[in-house]
């Protein structure tokens, strides 16, 4: 009877592996729960993400701006209007005819008119225009000289529309290492609650041979309490896990975006099909080849790259500018309506600017310089993370090889206490104890393959070959 009650327990505990075959497996309970594969929870995450939602909008508001900025190349034109009613004549004269008048005019004109219009002449008088008025007019600036400013400005925009999409990019990678670390995390579970199952199914059948034989005087009591005893302990496990299992189910359909309920019913994770439990490591990626590939890289490229424009505008700031224009203008100031059209060029030259302005080009030169060290040196900090994802993959490989070789040898140990139980020479203190030996070995195993999933997909992302 012990010897058939072994051989059920290898064969259940065996059954936990995963799968060889081509059949997946599948995370979810019951009918009408809908199974999500690693690349569908992805896509839902990069679609729903708030994260990746704000980068997004970011590179829509760095192209306005772009456009924005290429706007500057046009002219400027603008209209003015303005009508006015004074209290008086903004433009006032007061005339004296007599001392505007040589003597001689004057005594032409004294034996030409009678003297009372002569005295008339001669009083002084004042005169008043523009009381009111109305002066509109209309004019087109292009700017012929910026000092580098409008084409600077647009590099810079472009620099900026660049760097959202990078920004993106990080933002996409944060959210694929979160989404495959929810579901290893979940897969993990998942396959120790198939462990206990088998577990559970192993003492079921010993406890009902330890209780005949007990009942029968051929079998100790104490036997019977440590299955009982280990049958709890497994039903406390199988507890955890099933909490574990519904909060990062959870967790997992909040940051894609998908609606469950409370408890994670009617969400599943289809696990795709494993074609080896020991895939090849991948070869390494030399980091020079790889530098320029990384979003992280290229941000401070593009940093260096800025500070560099920033750098030309402040300059430009402070040197000459020439526009010329023209311009329609209409006026009824002198009681006439007036229009007239001209063409006029202006020239402006910063003088006291250039106080304040030397300073500011010193300090975006020293901007730039900083741009320059931290590309450099995060550089190298960026090379050492990608030996050091190479050097925790293949750790990570070498932890799944000797898990599976762990796997062997507790299996192995398993058979020989089996036989030493049925044999008389050990007991159940010992059997329970390889079977637990055995357990651990194939969660090791799980939990390796788990880490080496997650650590490749780091290693993709720091050498920039995820894509």
């Amino acid at each position: 009877m012990k010897k058939y009650i072994i051989s059920v327990y290898l064969l259940l505990i065996a059954s936990i592996a995963f799968p060889q075959g081509s059949t997946p497996l599948s995370l979810g309970e019951g009918a009408g729960v809908r199974l999500y594969s690693l690349q569908q929870l992805k896509d839902s995450a990069l679609r729903s993400n708030m994260a990746v939602r704000k980068a997004r909008y970011a590179i829509e508001s760095a192209q306005e701006q772009r456009k924005e900025a290429f706007t500057k190349y046009f002219p400027n034109v603008s209209g003015t209007a303005l009508t006015f009613n004074a209290n008086r004549g903004m433009a006032k004269m007061d005339l004296n005819p007599s001392e505007m008048m040589s003597p001689k005019m004057g005594a032409s004109l004294a034996q030409m008119l009678p003297p009372e219009l002569l005295a008339e002449l001669s009083a002084p008088m004042s005169m008043s225009m523009m009381k009111k008025g109305t002066v509109a007019g209309i004019t087109a600036v292009q700017p012929v000289f910026a000092g580098g400013q409008i084409v600077n400005g647009n590099k810079l925009a472009k620099i900026g529309e660049d760097v959202s999409h990078l920004q993106l990019q990080l933002s996409e990678n944060e959210v694929e290492k979160t989404v495959e670390q929810y579901y290893w995390q979940l897969v993990t579970l998942n396959e120790k609650v198939k462990t206990l199952d088998a577990v559970d199914s192993m003492l079921l059948s010993i406890r009902k041979d330890v209780d005949v034989a007990v009942k029968a005087g051929v079998a100790m009591r104490n036997d019977q309490l440590q299955v009982q005893l280990r049958q709890n302990d497994i039903e406390s496990q199988r507890v955890k896990l099933q909490n574990g299992i519904s909060i990062v189910k959870m967790l997992l359909a909040q940051y894609c975006g998908l609606g469950t309920t409370p408890d994670g019913q009617g969400f599943g994770v289809a696990m795709p099909e494993a074609d080896s439990l020991s895939p090849a490591a991948p070869m390494p990626v030399g980091a020079a080849s790889t530098l320029d590939l990384l979003p992280e890289y290229q941000l401070l490229q593009k940093q260096v790259e800025a500070t560099d424009l920033q750098r030309r505008i402040t300059t430009g700031k402070n040197l000459p500018s020439v526009a010329v224009g023209v311009g329609y203008n209409y006026h009824n100031l002198l009681e006439n309506d007036r229009t007239f059209a001209m063409l006029f060029a202006t020239v402006s030259v910063p003088i006291s600017d250039w106080w304040g302005g030397s300073h500011a080009i010193k300090r975006s030169k020293i901007d730039q310089q900083r741009a320059k060290d931290e590309l450099a040196d995060n550089s190298e900090l960026l090379r050492i993370r990608m030996q050091k994802s190479w050097n925790d993959v293949g750790e990570a490989y070498q932890q799944l090889l000797i898990a599976q070789r762990s796997i062997g040898q507790a299996e192995e140990n398993l058979r020989l206490n089996r036989n030493y139980y049925q044999a008389g020479t050990s007991t159940m203190s010992d059997l329970l104890q390889a079977q637990l030996l055995y357990q651990q070995a194939l969660d090791s195993r799980t939990d390796a393959f788990s880490d080496y999933q997650n650590k490749l997909l780091e290693y993709r992302q720091a050498t920039g070959t995820n894509r």
